[in-house]
């Protein structure tokens, strides 16, 4: 893909830090967003405002935004406090208002990136503007998803291009709002290295309680940027009020995380780094070998079961491996969920080996 660094369509310093953009959910009044905005611009520490026009909601009659008529006050905003303004869009109709209306940056939310025919009907809205474009990944894990919507916006002429991460809806997902399964923006991040990736740990967390901790963790990830909510009054909010920060807040917040970088000059740190990554290369053919000689024996297994006609999988025998598997990890310190996950992956490896099996001739 061609894709334009962040630093050539947006203003900031990478030195100092990531890219940050804040702002309220909902664009609910031109004080609230002045308020708002003039507090975020004189911390100094966000380089572009965000306010949503245009609310998706699950359900009826709850607060879906105020549409067009709150598109002239982000462009008051833009004036009074001299930042960048970005607002998701949903529809081409969304596009031509908020190009109207001299919006600097779209984005396009996670219920939209769900839907190929919309993402394709915004990318030929878009086909032949020059402005950056943020897309969400979509609701559900689904990288090709993600990935695919990128692809039309790219396709359709769009190289000011970002994702924003803003975690996953799962059947349950503990204490956070929308999981943020690390793994899948990695991988991301691996297919397409020049993208820039923002983490948008409001949406990730539904609360404020964790969100230091997620844009942390996002930062040691190398991600780019933090898309984090922010109003001056967030227990009066109109949508999503547990998940934004204050302006002071926020503020104090981002004085309070650690920006990393990938490399280092120091020779003797790069030395006993090279030292144990060698080490975890020996490990790792271990771990291989290791898991060749237990297909093997899955092989037997399944040799067996066809001669005496059993089934594949065997829920009881499944279940006694999970926890047991569970229970080892824990008395050697290691985390049960990933002992879980790690062994779901080997099972289903297992299945397909057995199932292969079932399913060749044999030789008479």
């Amino acid at each position: 893909m061609q894709i334009q660094p962040l630093t050539k369509w947006i203003d900031y310093d990478k030195q100092q830090g990531p890219l940050v953009i804040a702002g309220p959910c909902s664009a609910e009044s031109l004080d609230q967003l002045l308020i708002t905005g003039q507090s975020l611009k004189k911390s100094g520490q966000v380089s572009m405002l965000r306010a949503g026009v245009w609310k998706p909601r699950t359900r009826p009659n709850c607060f879906e935004g105020l549409g067009p008529d709150a598109l002239p006050w982000l462009d008051h905003l833009r004036q009074v406090t001299g930042l960048p303004i970005c607002v998701e869009v949903g529809s081409p109709g969304h596009v031509e208002a908020a190009l109207s209306a001299k919006i600097d940056v779209l984005w396009i939310g996670a219920r939209t990136t769900t839907n190929p025919f919309l993402v394709q009907d915004i990318a030929n809205s878009l086909k032949g503007v020059d402005i950056p474009v943020m897309v969400k990944n979509p609701i559900n894990p689904q990288l090709a998803l993600w990935l695919g919507a990128l692809e039309r916006m790219e396709q359709a002429g769009i190289t000011k291009l970002a994702a924003i991460h803003r975690g996953f809806s799962l059947f349950d997902g503990g204490p956070l709002r929308n999981p943020p399964l690390w793994r899948i923006p990695i991988e991301l991040k691996r297919l397409i290295p020049k993208l820039p990736i923002i983490c948008d740990p409001s949406h990730i967390c539904g609360s404020r309680t964790k969100i230091e901790e997620i844009c942390q963790q996002a930062l040691d990830l190398g991600m780019d940027g933090l898309m984090i909510e922010s109003h001056h009054n967030p227990d009066q909010a109109l949508s999503d009020r547990n998940q934004q920060l204050t302006p002071a807040k926020l503020n104090s917040m981002l004085k309070r995380l650690i920006t990393k970088r990938e490399y280092t000059d120091d020779q003797q740190f790069d030395s006993k780094l090279e030292d144990l990554r060698n080490k975890i290369d020996h490990l790792d053919r271990e771990i291989i070998e290791l898991l060749h000689r237990r297909m093997e024996v899955v092989s037997k297994i399944g040799d067996a079961k066809i001669k005496k006609r059993v089934t594949v999988l065997q829920l009881h025998r499944l279940e006694d491996l999970m926890r047991k598997r569970r229970e080892i990890a824990d008395q050697v310190g290691l985390n049960p969920d990933f002992a879980s996950e790690l062994y779901t992956l080997i099972h289903e490896e297992s299945v397909r080996v057995q199932t292969g099996l079932a399913h060749t001739p044999t030789v008479q």
